[in-house]
Formats: structure tokens, C-alpha cells, sequence
């Protein structure tokens, strides 16, 4: 019988792809909104006793993950004015094809760890260790800063789910310690991206090996 948490996680893998066929920035940021969103309601589905104080940082998890995080990321490119992607290292169609591989190799690995959550939820691990290759992927094959960012948060994305196949009760103080910091990272890198492009009219990060001591 298939779980409804495993038909929004399929939705999620979908989306993995989209992140990497797409070349405009702002498809991307909602394409990290929606998995912020989904993987923040995934407790709620996984047959965890939630108490209230597990709510509350579920809901608030949802909310900086979900919103406040795609938001900033938002406005940095909209004080940048750059809504489309350089070229990146590895094309689209090439980073389809990777993403094709990354998610049937995470469902081949993920039976081998036996997280107690993953025995009665099919997607829930290799959507995780999908979502932590394709944040690393992202980092190593696009060249736009603001995409490399968007990496960032789909691997942190994947982590919350890995956390969340171990325990809820146990990973929420932890992660929203985390998702906090990965918040002013994003403010920080907001402002960092805005002189970039002041100083070079582009966020290409290929531009910063022309700075010299």
C-alpha cells in the first residue's frame, strides 16, 4: 500500500529534476520552497507521537524553510537583477541524466542502513540521500553563486530528512539550531552577493579567480 508521505516525496524527486533542467533562478527558488515545505510536514506523516512543543518546531521549521529562507534568497536576486544562470560546468541535459542515476542509486544503497522509519516508508530514505547529492551536485556543476546557495539548501534538506528517519523527538532542537544558522548564512550570503555583483556586475563565480592579493 503506498503511504501518502511517500506520494509527496515523489513529488519531491520530481523536483530534483526540475532544479536541475532549469536555467532561471527564481524556478529555482520555488522549486527549494516546495521542498522546504514538504520535507518540514513529513513528521507529520511518519506515525511519530508528535507532542506540542514538536508542532510548534515543525511549524516553525516550515515556516523558515519554507518561506523566510526562499524569500531572502528572492530579494538577493532581485536587488541583483539576475533572474537566468550562467552556463553552468555540466549541461542541463547531462545534469538530467545525473539525476536519473543519483535517484536509482540512492534507492539501491538506502536498504542498507535500516533506519527504523524507512521500513514502512519507501521514499523516505532515498529521497534524503537523494536530496544530499543533489545539493552537492548543484554546489560542484553550477558556476552562478545564487545557484551554488540554492545547493546548499537542498542538501540541508536532505539532512532534516535523515534526522527524521531516526527520530523526531530527538533531531528537532538540534535542526532548528541548524536551520537558524542556515538562515543567517543566507542573510549573510545575501549581502556578499550583492557586492559581488556590484563589483562585477555578474554573480559568476568564475569572476572572483581575477582578484589578486
Amino acid at each position: 500500500m503506498i503511504q501518502p508521505v511517500d506520494t509527496i516525496l515523489a513529488l519531491v524527486l520530481l523536483s530534483v529534476l526540475i532544479s536541475f533542467g532549469s536555467s532561471r533562478l527564481p524556478a529555482l527558488i520555488k522549486v527549494v520552497a516546495f521542498q522546504g515545505v514538504v520535507v518540514s510536514i513529513v513528521p507529520f506523516f511518519i506515525g511519530h507521537g508528535l507532542t506540542v512543543g514538536g508542532v510548534v518546531f515543525t511549524l516553525a521549521t516550515l515556516l523558515i524553510r519554507g518561506i523566510a529562507i526562499p524569500v531572502f534568497i528572492y530579494l538577493a536576486i532581485k536587488k541583483t537583477a539576475i533572474h537566468r544562470e550562467v552556463e553552468p560546468i555540466v549541461g542541463y541535459h547531462a545534469s538530467l541524466m545525473a539525476g536519473l542515476v543519483l535517484m536509482v542509486a540512492a534507492t539501491f544503497v538506502s536498504p542498507k542502513f535500516n533506519l527504523p522509519q524507512s521500513a514502512g516508508n519507501a521514499l523516505l530514505l532515498p529521497t534524503a540521500i537523494t536530496l544530499l547529492a543533489a545539493g552537492m551536485f548543484l554546489l560542484m556543476a553550477r558556476r552562478n553563486a545564487i545557484a551554488m546557495v540554492l545547493g546548499y539548501i537542498v542538501m540541508e534538506n536532505g539532512i532534516y530528512l535523515v534526522g527524521t528517519g531516526f527520530s523526531v523527538r530527538t533531531h528537532h532542537i538540534v535542526e532548528f539550531g541548524i536551520l537558524l544558522d542556515v538562515l543567517a548564512g543566507v542573510m549573510i550570503m545575501a549581502v556578499i552577493l550583492q557586492n559581488i555583483n556590484q563589483a562585477f556586475d555578474d554573480v559568476d563565480t568564475a569572476l572572483l579567480r581575477s582578484l589578486k592579493e
